[in-house]
C-alpha cells in the first residue's frame, strides 16, 4: 500500500514539474513582457476574423504590430549571432516578419519582393539598436563609435548586394518565362544563368505557331479549285501573313515574345505542283548573329476529282474537276541562320 501512494505522489510529482515549466512559458512574469505582445497578436488576429470592412484591416495590422514588437523582444533579450558575423538571428526573422508585414499581399503572402528586401530590412533592425544608448524609457540617441560604424556598413553593404542578387534572380526568371525562346542559344553561353534542365533545342512558341498555323493553311488549300489555290499562293505572302498574327496573337497572349515572332511563306515551283514552307521566324535577340527560325514544308498537288465528291470544283467536260491536294510535314525543322530571300 506504501509502495502504491509512493508511485501515485511521484507521477504528481512528475505532472506538476511539467505544469511549472509550462507556466514558466506561457504565463508573462509580469504584464509588460513579450508574451504579453505575443498574446495580443493572437487575439488581434481572432477578433480580426469575427470583424469585417475597415475594421478588420485595422485589427489585422495591430496583430502584425504586436507579433513583430514580441518576436523582436524576445529574440533580443538572449541574441544568438549567425556565425561570423554581427546580425542576430533574431533581427533576420523580425526582419522576415517586417517585410511579409509591408510587401505581403492577402493572396500571397511571399512575394518576391518580400524575398528581395529581406536581407536589407534584416540589416537595418540590426543597425538600428547602436544609434539608441540605455534601454526601455531611458534610451537616448547617439553616434555609433567609429569601429560599430564600419561593422555596420559592411553589413548593410553585404546585404543591400545580397537583396540586389535575389532581384536579379527573380528578372531574370520573368526574363525566361516570358521569352522563352531566348534561352534556345543563348543562354547555354552565359556565365550568369546556369541551366538546371536539359537545354531545349527547339523553341516551344516557334513549334506551337506552326502546328496552329498548318490546319489554317490546310482548310484554305484543301480540295479547293486548282485555279483558286494558284491564286492563293500568288498572295501567299499576305494571306499567311494574316493567318500567322492571328495564331501569335491567340495562342501566344500571355507571352511578352509574341511580338519577337514573325511568319513567312516561300512559295517555288515542282514541275506542275508546288512547294509551300511556312517560317516562324525569331526577330529577338540571339547568340547568332543571323538569328534562327523553324520551317514546316507542304507540298500542294493538283489531282482530279469527280464533281459528285467535290462539291467546290471546277467542271469540265469529262464530269471531273482539277482540285488541290496538299500535304504538310508533321515535325518543324529548326534551323540556325536567316531565313532564305522571298
Amino acid at each position: 500500500m506504501n509502495l502504491l501512494f509512493k508511485d501515485i505522489f511521484g507521477i504528481f510529482k512528475i505532472i506538476e514539474a511539467i505544469y511549472a515549466r509550462i507556466r514558466r512559458v506561457v504565463v508573462p512574469p509580469k504584464a509588460y513582457s513579450w508574451q504579453t505582445l505575443i498574446y495580443l497578436s493572437l487575439f488581434s488576429w481572432l477578433m480580426s476574423s469575427l470583424s469585417t470592412g475597415y475594421v478588420k484591416d485595422i485589427i489585422a495590422i495591430c496583430g502584425w504590430l504586436f507579433l513583430i514588437a514580441g518576436t523582436a523582444w524576445y529574440t533580443t533579450d538572449n541574441p544568438l549571432y549567425i556565425p561570423n558575423t554581427n546580425m542576430p538571428v533574431g533581427a533576420v526573422i523580425t526582419g522576415f516578419l517586417v517585410s511579409v508585414f509591408a510587401f505581403g499581399q492577402e493572396r500571397n503572402v511571399i512575394t518576391p519582393k518580400t524575398i528581395v528586401l529581406w536581407p536589407t530590412i534584416s540589416a537595418i533592425i540590426t543597425a538600428i539598436p547602436e544609434f539608441f544608448e540605455g534601454t526601455g524609457t531611458d534610451a537616448k540617441t547617439q553616434i555609433p563609435k567609429i569601429n560599430e560604424r564600419q561593422k555596420i556598413i559592411v553589413l548593410l553593404g553585404s546585404c543591400m548586394v545580397l537583396s540586389c542578387w535575389l532581384q536579379l534572380y527573380f528578372v531574370v526568371d520573368n526574363w525566361l518565362d516570358q521569352f522563352p525562346s531566348v534561352q534556345v542559344d543563348s543562354s547555354k553561353r552565359s556565365a550568369l544563368v546556369i541551366r538546371t534542365e536539359p537545354l531545349v533545342k527547339v523553341p516551344k512558341n516557334g513549334v506551337l505557331i506552326l502546328d496552329k498555323l498548318v490546319p489554317l493553311v490546310e482548310e484554305q488549300i484543301d480540295e479547293r479549285p486548282w485555279s483558286e489555290v494558284e491564286q492563293w499562293l500568288y498572295n501567299a505572302r499576305q494571306r499567311v501573313g494574316n493567318l500567322g498574327r492571328q495564331v501569335i496573337a491567340t495562342n501566344l497572349a500571355e507571352y511578352d515574345e509574341r511580338f519577337l515572332w514573325r511568319v513567312e511563306p516561300r512559295v517555288s515551283n515542282i514541275n506542275t505542283d508546288y512547294k509551300l514552307d511556312l517560317l516562324s521566324i525569331w526577330i529577338g535577340p540571339s547568340a547568332n548573329a543571323n538569328g534562327f527560325y523553324l520551317k514546316k514544308s507542304c507540298r500542294v498537288k493538283q489531282v482530279t476529282a469527280s464533281t459528285n465528291n467535290a462539291t467546290k470544283t471546277v467542271k469540265t467536260s469529262d464530269n471531273t474537276s482539277a482540285v488541290a491536294k496538299i500535304e504538310c510535314d508533321r515535325v518543324s525543322k529548326f534551323i540556325q541562320g536567316a531565313p532564305p530571300p522571298q
